[in-house]
């Protein structure tokens, strides 16, 4: 699961520092025209960073730069504003120490040091889209996967929505959530709350090393995803609120795969089918400014699921059609009410009751399933056994935690002592009354079974439970190794 972040830096006052800068940086006094030409030019950058148009910054900047002397601090913090967007690290930290801007946490400055610190070895490799950027290492096997990945969400979203990024799209891996905290606006704490995993953020894509998560997690339908932020962003010129923002991306994100609308878990509808029985719904507009600063992860999964029937209805309804008109309303200056209304053909307040009636009418899980889309870092999955390190037939008898039915624990539990005494039969026999009782709802119980099942050579008996097992828990590592 990926989250993302509108929130920003705030505004240095280097447009008010210019009106003093200015005078004394010419040799004789300055035209009052050129001067008043050259605070409007920088205002313009600046809108223009704001509305994820780097192309725009760079154009407008160019022309500052024919008009005031080198020098200017002002000048030299745009520059360094510009350079930090476009990933050139090195002189976003020469120029933005030249317009003396404090090195403090959330500032450009740090933000420009971190990041060159974090990525100076980083590996490339390039398609013809995208640039990514990896450790050296392990992040290698990831290469291939990740730019075929990005080339097929670029050319679905092209597709859909009518939008390519110019030029090539920067993609940073980092090694943790450390790195990613400082790459990025996030507390570590914010990351860790609410599972962060990902940021698209100053005009690139930033990802965590599926290396860093206890058991992995979907990178690629995480890179897709803050993909489709990049795209909404820039099109929209930065306009669209978080919960249509995140509706749209969970949506799409598995647009690189297949159709879209794929991404939605058993374990996450029964959450939000559970959330939905208790009326404990997240509103929209307290998703703002970001998802990812909501108190729980259990509320940030509520609200990602919640956005993307939202965007789902609308799609089900109007198509990608509803969908562009929803981004070109909102891209005219149209509040996300208004815009909703042109797209869906219906007032607001009909929308959200059509929506949650659409939300309740999805087929729930009867109970609760334990969420396997939770990112636990390594870090934090203090004293688990990594899948690394399992040797052998992979004997637990931890696995069983989360079943909370007592007596599928104890036939799980039993078949587990019979399968490391080597009676594997009696093992199976065991692990089927556990399987028998709470069916695909665990993939441990599952999992256990059909190791058994294999070693008993029963091969069609375990393919068949390892697949009953992936529709409720699609996203499991174990589950498709086994399988």
């Amino acid at each position: 699961m990926s989250r993302r972040t509108h929130a920003t830096i705030p505004c240095l006052g280097v447009l008010c520092a210019l009106v003093l800068a200015v005078p004394t940086a010419f040799a004789q006094p300055p035209d009052a025209a050129l001067k008043e030409e050259v605070k409007q030019r920088l205002g313009k950058v600046e809108q223009s960073l704001d509305d994820w148009d780097v192309g725009g910054a760079r154009r407008e900047l160019a022309e500052v730069e024919k008009r005031v002397p080198s020098e200017l601090e002002p000048l030299k913090y745009f520059q360094g504003r510009v350079a930090f967007e476009e990933g050139q690290y090195e002189d976003a930290v020469t120029l933005l120490e030249g317009a003396n801007i404090e090195d403090k946490p959330g500032s450009y400055l740090r933000l420009a040091k971190d990041t060159r610190a974090i990525v100076k070895d980083h590996q490339r490799a390039e398609s013809e889209h995208f640039i990514f950027f990896y450790p050296k290492g392990k992040e290698e096997v990831l290469v291939p996967y990740a730019l075929e990945t990005l080339e097929a969400i670029h050319r679905a979203l092209a597709e859909d929505l009518g939008w390519t990024p110019p030029g090539k799209v920067r993609v940073e891996v980092v090694n943790n959530a450390r790195e990613l905290s400082r790459v990025s606006t996030l507390t570590e704490k914010q990351i860790r709350t609410t599972g962060t995993i990902a940021i698209c953020k100053f005009n690139k894509l930033m990802v965590t090393s599926p290396k860093a998560v206890a058991r992995g997690y979907d990178w690629q339908d995480t890179l897709a995803h803050e993909y489709v932020h990049l795209v909404v962003s820039q099109l929209s010129h930065n306009t669209v609120p978080i919960w249509l923002h995140e509706g749209l991306a969970k949506f799409l994100e598995s647009r690189w795969r297949g159709k879209g609308g794929l991404a939605m878990t058993p374990s996450t509808q029964a959450l939000l089918g559970k959330r939905v029985k208790e009326d404990k719904l997240i509103p929209f507009e307290k998703m703002h400014p970001s998802i990812a600063m909501l108190p729980t992860a259990e509320d940030a999964a509520t609200a990602f699921a919640e956005v993307f029937y939202a965007i789902d209805y609308i799609h089900g309804t109007k198509g990608t059609a509803g969908l562009r008109t929803l981004l070109q309303e909102l891209k005219a200056g149209q509040p996300d009410k208004k815009a909703v209304e042109a797209a869906t053909g219906m007032p607001f307040p009909l929308f959200e009751k059509t929506w949650l009636s659409y939300v309740k009418k999805q087929p729930f899980p009867q109970e609760l399933v334990p969420r396997d889309d939770r990112v636990v870092l390594k870090e934090d999955a203090k004293g688990a056994q990594k899948d690394s390190e399992k040797k052998g037939r992979e004997i637990s008898f931890g696995g069983f935690s989360e079943v909370t039915e007592v007596p599928a624990r104890k036939f799980a539990h039993l078949g587990e002592v019979l399968r490391e005494r080597n009676r594997v039969k009696a093992a199976a026999e065991e692990y089927a009354r556990a399987h028998k009782l709470v069916g695909d709802k665990y993939e441990s119980v599952s999992n256990k079974f059909a190791l058994a099942l294999l070693e008993l050579r029963r091969l069609d008996e375990a393919e068949s439970v390892l697949r009953g097992s992936l529709r409720m828990h699609p996203g499991s590592p174990s589950t498709n190794v086994h399988l």
